[in-house]
């Protein structure tokens, strides 16, 4: 399942972290958003802010005056970060699918797309550039998704990604604090994008199953949450499963149970934990959730697994839709917000 397919320049050499790993952690985020929502006031005669900072969504949702009397709302987020594996295309295809991806989960289309990117221009050759670039456009054109350019800044270390803007029924989003005790988990990609993405910035081995599972959209998994009826769901991006569980539970006033023996993990994953190719990223994350979660007789490798930073991970869905694995439960609020079993 690996590769050591070469390339003239390792990316990943160029970067002090790698893909969603490279995050603030998110206590320290916290730490700074804390209060800004409420400290600022709505801008007199701006559309409603349906979704803001209040519970760290993944994505901002304004509402839009009605056309042809169908309600609509128009969702806005913004992704970067850098290189996640050494193939310039690759990383490209990788962070398009990411940032696309705070648009489904909050059951919206993403509409257009403008580029980021940070470019240590006088040491990697534009060609890498242009490279990075259409595997953006590539994977944005697959979404059905226009890109309209962007911006560009010379920077010792490269970074890539989109802002995104993308429209969404305002009675049918996807947010983080609708879930309800009774409701099952579901996770529609497996984890452990984070340990293998490590592995490879330090060994150059390339795991085709990650790089598969990280450029694939999440377009199908937001249609079939929303067509199911579900109105409560995230991605799992860089604060791993279990961060983005306790963000879910917190905002949602419930307790998550986990079924540890349920989630699904990358083919190597594991072995990569045992190894040692564990991220600073993904040692926070669970130093972060640690007060918040019950860990039951879950192992030190199984907890990493749960906490690793992943990149362009899948839907975290509080609900059941074909093809995903059930994987716990919402049930009433406890003295945790995640417990594992």
């Amino acid at each position: 399942m690996t590769s050591t397919r070469e390339t003239p320049l390792r990316l990943t050499q160029f970067a002090h972290g790698g893909g969603c790993a490279c995050k603030i952690p998110p206590g320290e985020l916290e730490d700074v958003l804390g209060g800004l929502a409420a400290a600022l006031p709505a801008p007199g005669g701006a559309a409603p802010l349906l979704v803001g900072l209040a519970t760290g969504d993944d994505a901002a949702v304004v509402g839009l005056p009605a056309a042809d009397g169908a309600a609509r709302a128009m969702v806005c987020t913004a992704d970067f970060f850098t290189p996640v594996v050494d193939d310039p295309y690759d990383w490209g295809r990788i962070a398009a699918a990411n940032a696309l991806s705070d648009v489904y989960a909050m059951g919206g289309s993403p509409v257009l797309a403008v580029n980021l990117l940070s470019w240590p221009r006088g040491v990697l050759p534009f060609e890498l550039a242009r490279e990075v670039l259409r595997g953006g456009l590539e994977v944005a054109a697959e979404a059905g998704c226009h890109v309209g350019g962007g911006h560009s800044v010379d920077d010792p270390e490269p970074k890539y990604g989109m802002a995104v803007t993308g429209l969404a029924d305002p009675a049918r989003l996807l947010r983080n604090d609708a879930g309800r005790p009774g409701l099952p988990l579901s996770l529609t990609k497996p984890l452990g994008t984070g340990v293998l993405n490590n592995r490879h910035k330090a060994t150059g081995e390339r795991f085709e199953q990650a790089v598969a599972t990280m450029a694939a959209l999440n377009r199908d998994a937001s249609a079939a949450a929303l067509a199911a009826g579900v109105s409560c769901a995230t991605d799992v991006t860089g604060f791993g499963l279990l961060g983005h569980l306790h963000k879910l539970a917190r905002a949602s006033g419930v307790t998550a149970v986990l079924d540890t023996a349920a989630v699904p993990f990358l083919e190597g994953a594991r072995e990569a934990v045992r190894e040692g190719y564990v991220s600073g990223g993904t040692r926070r994350n669970l130093e972060w959730v640690a007060p918040f979660t019950d860990f039951g007789g879950a192992d030190a490798d199984t907890r990493l697994l749960l906490a690793d930073a992943q990149t362009s991970g899948g839907l975290l869905v509080a609900g059941e839709i074909p093809g995903a694995p059930v994987i716990g439960e919402l049930v009433p609020r406890g003295a945790h917000s995640v417990v594992l079993k």
